[in-house]
């Protein structure tokens, strides 16, 4: 029960941290469309389109669907 208490307020505390990291991954979004887009339109359209919803998210106040939408968008960036 200790362990899952610590892990709680862990968590807790790691929120704030959560949400500046958002702003993060979208420059480093935003810089590589511009210096190196994906080729594939497809990949493209499926990168910025997530990238807008990271950011409405962030904006929402619902960090953890922004930092997995702006994963999934690196993700696709990176491949």
């Amino acid at each position: 029960m200790r362990k899952l208490w610590v892990i709680a307020v862990a968590a807790l505390m790691s929120a704030p941290a959560w949400a500046m990291h958002c702003p993060q991954d979208m420059a480093e979004i935003d810089q590589q469309l511009q210096s190196n887009p994906p080729s594939d339109p497809a990949i493209l359209s499926r990168v910025q389109a997530l990238r807008e919803e990271g950011e409405k998210l962030h904006n929402a106040g619902d960090h953890e669907g922004s930092l997995k939408a702006l994963g999934e968008a690196k993700e696709l960036l990176d491949s």
